[in-house]
């Protein structure tokens, strides 16, 4: 079993348009809603790819009773209500504008308390861990982090997926794998972060203090993914067009299903398969889904190359 620790869900709106153009009315053509966070999207791409997955964190009662109908969750009932995430999706080119509204405060008093027993107590049962999206009012910005080194304590596989004051703390946790994109990363270590060079320079220091694995997303560009000892570069040899929302989860989701297969992975194989994956929720409109035909097809396309060793490195 993959779990997955969303601390902060969302109702995903996704409302689509042919033009959206600010100032003005429009008519929207379609509206979609979904049960959304970074780690719910995240366990619905792993059950697309055959894997078990369960999702456990915070919701109302509302949330979590509507996710029990689509997935396997274990959720902690300590929100008073849930917030929602709209994505304006423009048909002419594939443009998305995101609206992130701020999540609620925590108010349940023993609720932290409860989320760790529920992760500690399925730890011997997990094969993999993926903490990941924003945390509401009234958490510990250094949960995510605890919960993160229990899991590497007990030998389970963890990625780490935000931002802010939450990642600096998991960037301190020795063996923990992270999956910023640039943006975050500059922020995370101060550097800049828009070419290879300037990834593998901003990296070296985290991993120096025991970072198990840095994965870099990029967007259209790909991934660079950064170990103790070596280091690629993957992308597909054209960038599609789409909704990028749910791309980074995608990827998330293919990267654990590797780690929870093998302890050792292929690095190459398992960075092509993400790039893949990520790029087929790319051209669905909605977060957490995957084209996984077109997954397929991109597979053998995606180029990855070797870059020079960290280690070697002045």
């Amino acid at each position: 079993m993959i779990l997955t620790v969303t601390l902060n869900p969302a109702y995903d709106m996704t409302y689509r348009v042919e033009n959206f153009e600010r100032g003005r009315a429009q008519r929207v053509r379609s509206v979609d809603q979904r049960l959304g966070g970074r780690g719910i999207n995240v366990t619905r791409v792993l059950n697309q790819l055959g894997k078990y997955a369960r999702a456990t964190g915070f919701a109302d009662h509302s949330f979590a009773a509507a996710a029990e109908l689509e997935m396997p969750v274990d959720f902690v009932h300590a929100l008073p209500w849930v917030r929602r995430t709209v994505v304006i999706s423009e048909s002419d080119d594939g443009t998305a504008t995101a609206l992130w509204e701020p999540g609620p405060r925590v108010t349940e008093p023993h609720a932290v308390d409860q989320l760790r027993v529920r992760v500690g107590g399925l730890l011997s049962d997990v094969s993999g861990l993926v903490i990941a999206g924003s945390l509401p009012g009234g958490v510990s910005q250094a949960l995510p982090a605890e919960l993160a080194r229990t899991a590497i304590a007990a030998g389970v596989p963890t990625i780490c997926d935000f931002d802010g004051q939450a990642l600096e703390l998991a960037a301190r946790v020795p063996g923990v794998v992270l999956t910023p994109n640039t943006d975050e990363l500059e922020r995370l270590t101060g550097r800049p972060a828009g070419t290879i060079p300037e990834i593998l320079a901003a990296v070296e220091p985290l991993l120096a203090d025991g970072l198990g694995a840095v994965v870099v997303t990029r967007g259209g560009a790909g991934m660079v993914a950064v170990t103790p000892t070596r280091a690629w570069t993957a992308a597909l040899p054209k960038p599609l067009a789409g909704n990028p929302t749910g791309a980074g989860d995608a990827a998330v989701a293919a990267l654990i299903a590797g780690f929870a297969t093998e302890r050792t992975p292929d690095w190459p194989t398992l960075l092509a398969d993400a790039v893949a994956t990520s790029a087929a929720a790319v051209v669905i409109p909605v977060a957490g889904e995957i084209d996984r035909v077109l997954r397929d097809r991109l597979l053998p396309t995606v180029r990855v190359t070797e870059l020079e060793s960290v280690a070697a490195r002045p």
